[in-house]
């Protein structure tokens, strides 16, 4: 499945939840003749006509009744409607990928495992704390696993200069081309990059970022993003008192008296960091080059 980026941009594309499929519902049970929802995943509200036993959107959008218990039935995903096509934001591709709706902006879900810290904060919200960390006006940062795109965009509201955003999934980059929360990141001063980054970050140049947020996958599908060589070539592509923020994930304990966390802070002095700072509330820490 292929999404286009010029697609999310036509103003007749609409977005549904089950939560928002039910309020619909409800409001043609009652007979009601309009109702105020947002129709792009909580960024706007806007007022649409109820008739006929369907919610009017535009002369080609409209949702009957039997397609709004289509989308009440399936619980955490996300639907587009689009020139009458309705779609699930969902991709099956070595893998299950799916966009899944909170109260804010929509989180990403790999095969059942939520790419987000999302527990009490949306998680657009917690990856521009990520971003605040390091990212200061006219930084030039490196975003190692861009994902949906949010820290990158967080950091271009901070106003950074120029930030490199590399993602190596096509099937995560199709749906954030679909997510209307991703899309500052198709404007300028970002260069988006797909590449393995373990392997892309050895071709750019020493000294060449202030600021890198690296948000990796869990450990255990890429373990190589967490040890003492990949954090070398993070050291050695800032430059002098270039700045990481780094999510570490979860801290769970591996044996009595030590973390997860407290292993990846040796392995970050062991490449080179001369501070390294635990931020707890984002599982993560910040090291000083």
């Amino acid at each position: 499945m292929t999404f286009g980026v010029q697609a999310i941009m036509s103003k007749n594309v609409y977005w549904f939840s089950a939560t928002l499929a039910r309020r619909i519902l409800d409001a043609l049970d009652t007979d009601a003749p309009q109702i105020d929802i947002s129709v792009d995943l909580n960024l706007t509200q806007l007022s649409f006509p109820l008739a006929d036993d369907a919610l009017i959107l535009d002369t080609k959008n409209r949702l009957d009744r039997a397609a709004l218990q289509q989308i009440a039935a399936k619980e955490n995903r996300i639907f587009t409607l689009e020139d009458g096509a309705l779609e699930v934001l969902e991709i099956r591709d070595g893998g299950y990928y799916k966009l899944a709706p909170t109260d804010q902006a929509p989180l990403l879900e790999i095969s059942g495992v939520k790419m987000h810290i999302s527990k009490g904060i949306n998680p657009f919200e917690s990856a521009g704390q990520m971003a605040a960390q390091v990212v200061k006006k006219g930084s030039r940062v490196l975003d190692t696993c861009s994902g949906l795109g949010y820290a990158a965009s967080a950091a271009l509201k901070l106003g950074a200069r120029q930030v490199v955003s590399v993602e190596l999934s096509s099937a995560v980059m199709a749906l954030r081309a679909k997510n209307p929360w991703s899309q500052a990141i198709y404007g300028a001063n970002i260069e988006l990059v797909q590449a393995n980054i373990d392997a892309y970050i050895r071709t750019l140049a020493t000294g060449s970022f202030d600021a890198v947020i690296h948000d990796p996958p869990r450990f255990s599908l890429a373990g190589e993003l967490y040890g003492e060589q990949f954090y070398r070539e993070i050291y050695r592509v800032l430059k002098r008192r270039g700045t990481l923020f780094h999510y570490t994930g979860n801290p769970h304990l591996l044996k009595r008296g030590t973390s997860f966390i407290d292993n990846a802070v040796k392995r970050l002095r062991a490449a080179g960091f001369t501070k390294v700072v635990k931020v707890t509330e984002l599982m993560g820490v910040t090291a000083y080059k």
